[in-house]
């Protein structure tokens, strides 16, 4: 029940995510995110973007996140933004310890 509420609490606070297929990738593409923040495609096959703090780059588990992108895919980034190719269920759980 906790793990629920810190997914749906990290999802809430991460609501600006948009599905980024062909027909929304140029315009999540081109929406630039707010002061402060940065855009994070995340998934496996279809990614989806978040909008998260800046700060997440300094905390140790989203780097350990970032290192383990890198390791295993490179720093391929079609979409503009960074890309986490992990499930988005293991983002949402890093980020919700972040907060």
């Amino acid at each position: 029940m906790a793990l629920m509420r810190s997914l749906l609490s990290a999802k809430k606070i991460l609501g600006l995510s948009i599905t980024a297929t062909a027909s929304t990738s140029k315009r999540a593409a081109s929406a630039a995110p707010p002061k402060g923040f940065l855009a994070v495609y995340v998934g496996e096959s279809q990614k989806k973007r978040y909008v998260v703090p800046i700060s997440y780059l300094s905390q140790p588990s989203f780097q350990a996140l970032l290192s383990r992108s890198e390791e295993e895919f490179g720093f391929d980034h079609p979409m503009g933004g960074l890309t986490i190719p992990c499930p988005e269920a293991t983002f949402l759980n890093v980020t919700s310890w972040l907060q």
